[in-house]
């Protein structure tokens, strides 16, 4: 004999297709707004390229200016590569600057091979490179702009004499 009061619950059923959607929306929304938002690149976004005056790759760094005095910038390797890690997005201005007291010109002439120590290399087959035309050193005489969209970009940069 059963009691009266003794109820019959039935079997835990699994989440159905709305709260599993519901549940898919809100996690979303929660990455979406803990990206934030603004002119900020996002983490592991790159530009890179090379820099070149006529066909030879430049020694120096490249420079983003962004704001009144907000600048982004990287080094030239070896080949005249360069990458900038996470840039800021949008329109920016574009600097090639020379290294500080470089000339470009030893003043005592090349070295010739075998008279003295061997420098270690750095991974590159080229030497360091040509200095830059002085004119890409400043945003009023650069004349270089480029957009940054997020991501990774390639943008190089052919300089003229």
């Amino acid at each position: 004999m059963q009691n009266r009061h003794t109820r019959v619950v039935p079997p835990h059923s699994p989440p159905s297709r709305v709260s599993r959607w519901l549940g898919l929306v809100c996690l979303l929304a929660a990455i979406a707004l803990a990206g934030g938002c603004g002119n900020k690149a996002g983490t592991g976004s790159s530009v890179s390229g090379k820099v070149t005056l006529e066909g030879q790759p430049v020694a120096g760094s490249v420079v983003f200016v962004y704001g009144a005095e907000e600048k982004a910038n990287a080094p030239i390797g070896v080949n005249g590569a360069y990458s900038i890690p996470n840039p800021p997005k949008g329109q920016v201005k574009v600097l090639v600057r020379a290294i500080p007291g470089s000339t470009g010109v030893s003043p005592v002439g090349p070295i010739p091979k075998g008279s003295g120590p061997e420098m270690p290399s750095m991974g590159g087959t080229s030497s360091a490179g040509v200095p830059p035309p002085a004119k890409y050193a400043s945003p009023e005489t650069s004349g270089l702009t480029y957009e940054v969209k997020g991501g990774n970009e390639t943008f190089d940069i052919p300089l003229k004499k």
